[in-house]
């Protein structure tokens, strides 16, 4: 199956590097543009661009031309990034078809998970947001888990780690891993953290925060007891 391609317009080098990295860790091909000229090269040349993440102010032709070329031939998906966060900017993005407006400083891992849901949006997966393991349903994109139909109040993290690990069901998974997936790659805390969490998430899960074993040693599986 071939990548998707993410297409990052951005003037500053360290900018679109960091977006690059972080996009490339969750499998996606990444061109990269330095100004609109080149973005616009890029776009005519690559027909099989699935999105564009475009920084308003750049030399030679800034992001508002660039989306509103783009818009007369394509309705690939645009996120802007600026580092103004006036309502009239914001405006002026949406009356010219952009899907998302993050303004800077922002998180990156937030930006992937834009990145994801409007590339879910736009090829009609959603339906693979509502995951089932063992009675635990977990409806990613409302942010909701029910057991027995009957809600689970999970704090924020929590959710995430429930969702990471029913997504690597059967995986021994090291704390590492668990910290470099669900508190971020950049994350330097202690590594107990997890376990506090998953302590939490177990009793909250009443009879089945059993199916998160622990491995001695090096982390836990989420493995559902059949």
């Amino acid at each position: 199956m071939e990548k998707t391609k993410i297409l990052v317009v951005d003037d500053e080098s360290r900018m679109r590097k960091l977006v690059r990295d972080f996009l490339a860790r969750e499998g996606y091909v990444v061109l990269e543009a330095g100004d609109g000229m080149e973005a616009m090269d890029l776009f005519y040349a690559d027909k099989d661009i699935a999105l564009i993440i475009l920084d308003v102010m750049m030399p030679k032709m800034d992001g508002w031309q660039v989306c509103r070329e783009i818009r007369e031939h394509s309705k690939v998906p645009v996120i802007m990034l600026t580092a103004r966060s006036e309502e009239r900017d914001e405006l002026q993005g949406f009356e010219l078809g952009v899907d998302e407006y993050i303004s800077k400083p922002f998180s990156p891992k937030i930006l992937v998970a834009r990145v994801g849901a409007i590339l879910r949006r736009t090829k009609g997966l959603e339906v693979e947001e509502i995951m089932d393991a063992g009675g635990i349903v977990i409806d990613k994109t409302a942010h909701i888990v029910t057991i027995d139909e009957k809600p689970v109040e999970l704090s924020y993290k929590e959710f995430e780690l429930l969702s990471y690990f029913v997504e690597n069901q059967g995986i021994a998974l090291s704390r590492e891993k668990i910290l470099n997936n669900v508190w971020n790659y950049d994350y330097f805390g202690d590594a107990r953290t997890i376990d506090t969490h998953v302590k939490k998430l177990r009793s909250k899960l009443g009879d089945k925060g059993e199916y998160i074993k622990t491995i001695w040693g090096m982390g836990y599986k989420f493995e559902v007891e059949v």
